[in-house]
């Protein structure tokens, strides 16, 4: 089993992305925030779920992970 980084941003685009990775055999996603965790990464988050399904993980990466990484 291996493990799905979504960074696409529209909602549309990570639906697609999940799902083509599901078919991979991915049943754990990390979405990569856009908007702070905002309304835009909520929609993301929920276009991700509805996409991979109810047997799969999906989560927001943490903020502060985002930040450490662009140091």
């Amino acid at each position: 089993m291996t493990d799905g980084y979504i960074t696409v941003i529209h909602p549309e685009q990570v639906a697609r992305e999940v799902e083509r990775q599901v078919k991979l055999g991915c049943r754990w996603f990390v979405l990569r925030p856009v908007a702070g965790g905002g309304m835009l990464d909520q929609e993301r988050l929920g276009a991700a779920r509805y996409a991979a399904g109810i047997q799969a993980v999906v989560e927001l990466e943490s903020l502060a992970n985002v930040s450490a990484a662009a140091r």
